[in-house]
């Protein structure tokens, strides 16, 4: 018999190459139920903090998706979005300095229809971002309020055990007391974007998500939401979402 091929790791991809415009074609050039149902449940947790509340806060992973990075404009002073790509922090970069895309702008119009406490125009929100090209990995831990992860560790690893390892990272970036927000997608497998190589994934459910953040969280609440059919066919069957917060020394 064949031995199993090594499951692809996250350092094995060639992050610098990922194919932004192809994703944000696929994926975000309009407002799909999915992405507002997540803008929702993440509006649901921001609104939990007074303007300037949540202090300092982490994008763990940030990519070229901007909603996250909106939603926190409000509870938020200061947003650092992590982000290892190369493609992808030259076109966050662009949207902070030239102003963002269009095509984000109804995206906006609902975070801010949710959480009228958001600044009144988006420049304005994406101000508190500040770009940080580097690896999650070596997120300093215990340096922030407030942390999200949206679609990250569950999309650049085939291993189970570098999927849990960056969970706990996430979980670890912030201070003692301090809250998580995240959504992953579900069942993922390795998947293409348009003509591009394989990208690595680990297929997750709700049962497994939780299972990697119960044991290192408290207040961990996990639900689900259903595949959208106006979206690309990745395999994948929907999205997980999930709050929690970082025990504190006593909890």
């Amino acid at each position: 018999m064949c031995a199993a091929p090594e499951p692809v790791r996250n350092d094995d991809a060639a992050w610098d190459r990922w194919p932004v415009q192809q994703y944000l074609a696929e994926n975000y050039r309009v407002l799909h139920s999915v992405d507002a149902a997540v803008i929702r449940h993440h509006s649901a947790f921001y609104r939990r903090f007074a303007p300037g509340g949540a202090g300092r806060c982490l994008e763990f992973g940030a990519g070229p998706n901007l909603y996250p990075l909106m939603l926190a404009g409000a509870a938020a002073r200061l947003i650092d979005a992590v982000e290892v790509s190369r493609a992808g922090v030259a076109y966050l970069t662009r949207q902070l300095e030239q102003g963002p895309d269009a095509s984000w702008l109804p995206f906006y119009a609902l975070c801010r229809e949710l959480d009228p406490a958001l600044p009144a125009t988006l420049p304005e929100a994406l101000a508190r971002v500040r770009v940080v090209h580097g690896d999650v990995r070596a997120v300093p831990t215990g340096t922030y309020d407030l942390a999200s992860m949206n679609f990250v560790a569950e999309s650049v690893t085939e291993d189970a055990d570098e999927f849990a390892a960056l969970c706990r990272v996430f979980i670890g970036a912030v201070r003692p007391g301090g809250r998580l927000v995240a959504a992953f997608m579900e069942n993922m497998p390795s998947y293409r974007i348009g003509d591009s190589p394989l990208w690595p994934g680990y297929p997750v459910d709700a049962a497994a998500v939780e299972a990697v953040f119960a044991p290192h969280t408290a207040s961990l609440r996990v639900t689900r939401i259903a595949r959208d059919p106006s979206l690309p066919d990745y395999g994948d069957t929907g999205m997980v979402l999930l709050t929690a917060a970082r025990p504190t020394a006593g909890g």
